[in-house]
């Protein structure tokens, strides 16, 4: 989408992925389409657009949003971290590393969604039952079925955490 200029459109300044942006957009523009948009970071898929799948699932402050319904104007001044913050200096977070470890993503769409959501979990509950880890994924749909490996991965990564 293109810039909009006009009397409608709003200036907004927050942090994502620990760097200040800011951005010149209309109001009613979605966080989604902010981070895919202007700033670049493609990493969260747009799926649904409606909240329904999760695949667009980022941090706001530390917790797990829907980007493709939350109001980009909504999060001035608050911290976003998306699935391209996630990695430090080329090395995989290690969320990341328990999916591929344990064959938790297989088209892809959904694990943004996922990994956010799981991160989410793990700076709020350092150990997590896997009843907890299910609870923190169950708004994110998988179209392929990995769930349990998803689990897996996600009790993984608790489980490196913590030693």
């Amino acid at each position: 989408m293109p810039p909009f200029r006009g009397p409608d459109a709003v200036d907004i300044s927050l942090t994502v992925n620990g760097q200040g942006a800011t951005a010149h957009l209309r109001p009613q523009r979605s966080l989604l389409e902010l981070l895919r948009g202007p700033l670049g970071l493609t990493g969260t898929k747009l799926v649904c657009n409606a909240g329904n799948c999760g695949a667009c699932t980022v941090l706001v402050d530390d917790r797990p949003v829907y980007s493709c319904i939350t109001l980009a104007v909504a999060c001035e001044g608050k911290r976003v971290e998306t699935i391209e913050g996630l990695s430090k200096d080329g090395e995989l977070h290690p969320v990341q590393e328990a999916f591929i470890d344990h064959d938790a993503y297989q088209c892809g769409f959904c694990t943004p969604g996922q990994v956010m959501s799981i991160v989410a979990l793990l700076r709020t509950k350092g150990k997590p039952t896997e009843d907890d880890m299910r609870r923190a994924v169950t708004g994110n749909l998988c179209r392929c079925g990995a769930y349990v490996n998803i689990v897996k991965a996600g009790m993984s990564a608790a489980r490196r955490a913590t030693k």
